[in-house]
């Protein structure tokens, strides 16, 4: 087997939890399913995000100076399923979920109690995502529930085309 078959059957088999990531760019809300995440550093507190660039929120978003990084509670299969399997090009999904304004404009989803907004502090390009470095900026942690992950939204049919 070739390195890169090799790679992807070990990655494909990990698992890890999903987290919606929502943006503001020109007034409008932006968000999508991510699964490439991870803390990067305890002190400071930092952390990286990925966003393909297929998705409307990269497209849009890539220049925000603030993300939302929501970590999806093992019971809200349906808003994976919004932000997984619904593009912004053609469905406003903060019409189909509730949402209030958190710092800077970032929508923070009523479904994701434990989430946190970081300020962008650089921007790289990862292969076919670019790789964001946040700084905590707000958080907030409501819930102890497990979080929804990987294998489940293997399941899901990608809103954007790659």
């Amino acid at each position: 087997m070739e390195a890169a078959a090799t790679f992807h059957a070990l990655v494909g088999d990990l698992e890890y939890p999903m987290f919606v990531v929502t943006a503001r760019a020109g007034g409008e809300p932006l968000g999508c399913l991510v699964a490439f995440t991870t803390q990067t550093s305890i002190d400071p507190p930092r952390f990286a995000v990925c966003l393909s660039h297929t998705n409307r929120t990269y497209r849009r978003g890539r220049d925000a100076e603030l993300l939302g990084v929501h970590c999806v509670p093992r019971h809200a299969a349906a808003l994976a399923e919004l932000f997984g399997g619904e593009t912004g090009d053609e469905v406003d999904k903060f019409a189909r979920c509730a949402w209030r304004e958190g710092p800077g404009g970032v929508p923070i989803l009523e479904e994701c109690p434990n989430w946190f907004v970081g300020r962008v502090l650089w921007r790289r390009d990862a292969g076919d995502h670019d790789a964001f470095l946040l700084e905590p900026v707000a958080a907030e942690m409501g819930s102890g529930e497990d979080e929804f992950t990987f294998h489940r939204a293997k399941r899901i049919e990608p809103g954007h085309k790659a």
